[in-house]
C-alpha cells in the first residue's frame, strides 16, 4: 500500500465518510488548521523538555489527544462534546494557578523572549485560527458544540499564560509595547 492516493490532486478529498468535498471545505479547513495547532503543540512540548519546563509540558501533554477528540467531533457524525468540559475546567484551574505567579497585564506584551515562550505565542495565534475557523464553519454548517469554543478560546488563554511563564522562569523580561502618543 502506498500513502499517496493521487485521488486528491484535483482539489477534493474524503470527508471522513466516504463523501468528496473540495479541500477548500470549511469543515476540511477547520480540520486542517487543528491539524496545525496539534503539531505546533507538539513542536512546544518538544521545547519544554529542551528547556527543562516540566509543568509547562505536563499542562500540554493532554492537549493534543483533546485536539484529536475535537477534530472527531467536528467530523462527520454525531457532534458530541461533552467530553470536553473537564479538559475545560482544568486548563481553567491551570491558568489561575499560572496568573498567581505573574505581574498583572498593565501594557501589551510582544511575542517574544526565550525560545519555548515564542513556541508558545506561535502555538497560541495557531489556536485562535483554529478557532477562527470553527466559527466560521458553525457560521456556514451549523451550530458546533459549545464545548469546543469554549475549549479553544481557554487552550489560546492558557498557552499565552505558559508563554509569560516560560519568560518569567529563564529571567527574561517581558517586553511591553504601549502606543507612542
Amino acid at each position: 500500500m502506498t500513502l499517496y492516493t493521487k485521488s486528491g490532486d484535483g482539489g477534493d478529498t474524503d470527508r471522513g465518510d466516504g463523501q468528496r468535498v473540495r479541500k477548500s471545505d470549511r469543515r476540511i479547513v477547520a480540520l486542517g488548521e487543528l491539524d496545525e495547532l496539534n503539531a505546533h503543540i507538539g513542536l512546544c512540548l518538544a521545547a519544554c523538555s529542551a528547556a527543562g519546563h516540566g509543568q509547562a509540558g505536563e499542562m500540554l501533554h493532554p492537549v493534543q489527544g483533546d485536539l484529536c477528540e475535537i477534530a472527531a467531533i467536528l467530523g462527520p457524525g454525531p457532534a458530541g462534546g461533552a467530553a470536553l468540559d473537564s479538559p475545560v475546567a482544568r486548563m481553567e484551574r491551570q491558568i489561575d494557578a499560572a496568573c498567581k505567579e505573574l505581574p498583572p497585564l498593565e501594557h501589551l506584551i510582544l511575542p517574544e523572549g526565550c525560545e519555548l515562550a515564542c513556541c508558545l505565542h506561535v502555538a497560541r495565534t495557531v489556536c485562535r485560527r483554529a478557532e477562527r475557523a470553527v466559527v466560521a464553519l458553525a457560521d456556514a454548517a451549523g451550530p458546533v458544540p459549545p464545548a469546543v469554543l469554549r475549549y479553544l478560546n481557554r487552550l489560546g488563554d492558557l498557552l499565552f499564560v505558559l508563554a509569560r511563564l516560560a519568560n518569567r522562569h529563564t529571567g527574561v523580561d517581558e517586553q511591553t509595547w504601549v502606543r507612542p502618543k
